[in-house]
């Protein structure tokens, strides 16, 4: 039985093999322009096939890092090599790269196939050759049947498609994508994400990914860069990001999440019980950290992970009474916002598994709110 390349893909972990080279490395890159300190001493490992995507806010210095990588900009210290070779140094036109703007800069005036075609007629290469490549690519992207027209006649998605094709054709050994989808409406963004990752499997190429968007970054990337201020913040796969946050930041950047300051009041190597000023009773969670008691620190609950019944949880901790303050029905999920009786909002979703319920909660019910002790993350900073 044949393994799909997404089956494969979920098997693609080479960060974990000790043995492994990576095919990027970024080693102590700073950039300052004059005063400001747009990207700060940042190392990171990438390797051949990933689809990795460097996350984070407008102006956290996640293009400037990819434009290094290009070779647009030149890094005021440190090093990136690709494939094992030094290419601080190289110009954008030596180094086995291709960008894909967000703008897509397609020439206007020309057909699909002939903005395909232009690098490799650029490259002097034979003219069986190259139309060999456009048709295969075209192919490989859906607009084979495109091929005549021009920019001006297709959709947003067709042209985004044409700049990709138009960046792959050369065979890349590093495929650059800013922003790739943002020009997109959501429906056929998400449609896309799909088809680019489709795409990547079939040739093999490495991708990095900017992106601000945290829902594309975790449907796209094999792992994730999460940066601000300039800093890598996190690196992990979309799961660990999610579940396994090293901080408030990278915990209330991607998703949603209630987060409740507190002290340790006991600490385990087994478990810890945390008191919170909103909450009537402790937080436990069934695994140490590493903090001294007596220690503030936060402990992170995503929205899907608490329960709400009308009933009282018969348990000692983890539970909080709550007022229903506001209800948003999104179709496959609600979304509920609840009073505690300190007076901090908690959010928690449920999905709508049936389609008619009498007996669904409603605004200003009194409930009780309870979670697993699996369930919270506890950060320190």
């Amino acid at each position: 039985m044949s393994t799909s390349p997404r089956a494969a893909q979920q098997k693609f972990e080479p960060w974990k093999d000790p043995e492994a080279k990576p095919y990027v490395r970024i080693e102590k890159i700073t950039k300052q322009f004059g005063d400001f300190l747009a990207v700060d001493d940042v190392s990171l490992d990438i390797y051949k096939k990933e689809i990795f995507c460097l996350l984070g806010a407008s102006g956290c210095g996640k293009t400037t890092l990819l434009r290094m990588l290009a070779g647009f900009e030149r890094p005021t210290s440190g090093r990136i090599y690709i494939d094992g070779v030094d290419m601080t140094s190289i110009p954008p036109y030596e180094r086995p790269v291709n960008m894909m703007f967000q703008s897509y800069a397609v020439f206007p005036h020309m057909t699909v196939e002939q903005n395909v075609a232009f690098g490799l007629k650029q490259e002097g290469l034979p003219r069986t050759e190259i139309a060999k490549r456009v048709v295969d690519m075209l192919d490989l992207v859906k607009l084979g049947q495109f091929a005549k027209r021009k920019p001006h006649q297709l959709s947003g998605g067709q042209r985004q498609r044409v700049a990709l094709a138009r960046s792959l054709v050369k065979k890349p050994k590093l495929l650059l994508l800013d922003e790739p989808l943002a020009a997109l409406d959501k429906k056929l963004r998400e449609h896309t994400q799909f088809e680019l990752i489709n795409i990547q499997e079939t040739l093999g190429v490495t991708f990095i990914v900017v992106t601000h968007d945290q829902e594309e970054a975790m449907t796209l990337s094999s792992r994730i860069g999460l940066m601000n201020h300039g800093e890598i913040i996190q690196v992990g796969t979309p799961s660990e990001m999610y579940e396994y946050p090293a901080s408030r930041f990278a915990a209330e950047f991607i998703g949603s999440v209630n987060m409740f300051e507190g002290r340790l009041i006991e600490d385990e190597p087994s478990y810890v019980r945390i008191e919170c000023d909103d909450l009537e009773v402790p937080i436990y969670v069934d695994h140490g950290i590493s903090s001294s008691p007596g220690a503030t620190v936060w402990a992170a609950i995503r929205p899907e992970k608490i329960m709400m019944s009308r009933e009282k949880p018969q348990q000692a901790d983890n539970w909080a009474s709550a007022i229903v303050q506001d209800i948003a029905y999104m179709g496959d999920m609600s979304i509920y916002l609840l009073r505690l009786d300190s007076g901090k909002v908690v959010r928690i979703t449920q999905p709508n598994t049936y389609r008619h319920a009498d007996d669904r909660i409603t605004w200003d019910e009194r409930v009780h709110l309870s979670w697993h002790p699996e369930s919270p993350v506890v950060v320190t900073k």
